[in-house]
């Protein structure tokens, strides 16, 4: 090869190089900046066991505040049992939890099992217009069982707010008989049967959506609690739709 046309080549990758380099740079910047946060109760054998870990926005945005506020204010909803205390910040929540434990330890002393919390959060989706944080908690306060729950909260990024599930989609009727017929088909329930017939528990034998819907690297997820529609026994029920065919029905679309 010669001079020439190796420095002509040579011009290209670095040309194509700086291209990739922008783009990267550019994706990079549209992410929000997070770090780890840890909240673990005293250890003391008279205390609940709480622990926590939830992801905290660092950017000099509107919208981390929004985040920063809806994460906390979830957390504390999970752990208030005293309302003596306006909890407005997680140590305090904690605080909650404990009285809570203290006052039953009080009213029944022999009472061998002790409480206990765990709260994890993450970033299971991210975009230019949307992020989403989904909360998992489990907690412990006497019975047969625990209690565990899920929470996406998904956030519109450009306005800097938390948004309601139905916002997600243009018209959410039309998006809900579109699930029915992906849920009858996950769940093999006939199409023209009763939407109960293999054993769920939806109110009034009609179909709806669940409380918690949000975005995930597989799909659009729409997470049914234990409870909500079925036993405790059959767990949460799952349904992950795949984001091409929802282009008609979400407000937002999915970037690359």
């Amino acid at each position: 090869m010669h001079l020439s046309n190796t420095i002509a080549f040579m011009r290209i990758r670095f040309a194509y190089l700086l291209i990739v380099l922008f783009l990267w740079s550019c994706e990079k910047d549209n992410r929000l900046t997070f770090e780890p946060l840890e909240f673990i109760s005293e250890n003391c054998s008279h205390c609940p066991k709480v622990t926590i870990h939830i992801p905290k926005a660092l950017d000099d945005k509107p919208i981390s505040s929004v985040i920063n506020n809806s994460v906390r204010e979830e957390v504390i909803s999970l752990l208030i049992y005293d309302d003596e205390i306006e909890a407005s910040t997680i140590e305090e929540a904690i605080l909650s939890f404990k009285n809570g434990y203290l006052e039953l330890k009080e009213m029944y002393p022999d009472e061998p099992v002790g409480w206990e919390a765990n709260i994890d959060g993450k970033v299971t989706y991210e975009d230019k217009n949307i992020l989403t944080i989904q909360v998992n908690a489990y907690s412990y306060t006497g019975g047969a069982h625990g209690f565990s729950s899920t929470r996406f909260l998904n956030f519109d990024k450009a306005k800097g707010l938390e948004m309601e599930t139905m916002e997600l989609f243009k018209d959410p009727l039309e998006f809900q008989k579109f699930a029915e017929g992906k849920f009858r088909n996950q769940e093999k329930i006939p199409a023209a049967g009763s939407i109960n017939a293999t054993g769920f528990m939806f109110e009034d034998d009609e179909f709806y959506l669940p409380q918690n819907i949000g975005f995930t690297q597989e799909g659009l997820q729409l997470f049914y609690e234990q409870y909500e529609v079925a036993s405790y026994a059959d767990g949460p029920i799952i349904l992950t739709l795949n984001y091409k065919e929802l282009e008609h029905y979400l407000k937002f679309k999915k970037e690359p």
